[in-house]
């Protein structure tokens, strides 16, 4: 399978595993295993982009650690590497076949879209900060903010994309967008700080 994950595009790979009616269960150390060396920007793909679209509350909470732990690694330059805690976690093939059915006409899409270009954005050292802001997003993501965790996912999926494939103009793309939504995160912090001071003045006073 790693050597598949080197000549199929990640949708043909994801599709792959999805359908592999030998498996009951998909763990994230089936994902690590079938990814191969791609596995750090593709895994920062995968945990980040399902919270880009409608989920039920506590999803990105739950989506988050891992992606700290990812978004960890990319800044520090090391291979990818997950605690059991997380690898061992695993959802029924079928609810992993319908979330790539989901995905995956996104994803091929944009693979068609994607080509190496601007590639000093997306090798060292530039891909280290790429991997801090990352981890930025990823912490935010985790917090129970009204509209936190949309803009911040898509930041990410799409900087994961542009490393993953070597290109640049996505990885500024991503950038934009998380500059994006620190602003509207930090709108939203400031209007529910100012409705809570309100309350308590006004209401509970």
């Amino acid at each position: 399978m790693k050597a598949d994950a080197k000549r199929l595009a990640l949708s043909e790979v994801l599709r792959a595993l999805s359908d592999d009616t030998s498996r009951a269960r998909i763990s994230v150390a089936d994902l690590l295993n079938a990814l191969g060396d791609r596995a750090l920007g593709a895994l920062l793909f995968i945990f980040a982009v399902p919270n880009v679209l409608p989920t039920p509350p506590g999803t990105s909470a739950i989506l988050g650690a891992p992606l700290v732990f990812l978004a960890l690694q990319l800044t520090l330059g090391r291979n990818p590497w997950l605690p059991a805690l997380i690898t061992q976690r695993s959802m029924l093939r079928e609810d992993f076949q319908a979330l790539i059915r989901r995905i995956a006409p996104w994803l091929e899409k944009a693979e068609k879209l994607l080509r190496p270009r601007l590639s000093g954005l997306s090798v060292p050292p530039m891909e280290y900060v790429v991997g801090f802001v990352c981890l930025l997003l990823a912490l935010t993501l985790m917090l129970p903010i009204p509209l936190g965790n949309m803009l911040p996912a898509l930041a990410i999926s799409l900087m994961a994309l542009g490393v993953l494939e070597r290109d640049g103009l996505w990885v500024l793309a991503g950038l934009v967008v998380s500059v994006i939504s620190a602003v509207v995160v930090s709108g939203v912090v400031f209007a529910m700080d100012k409705t809570l001071i309100f309350l308590y003045t006004q209401v509970l006073q």
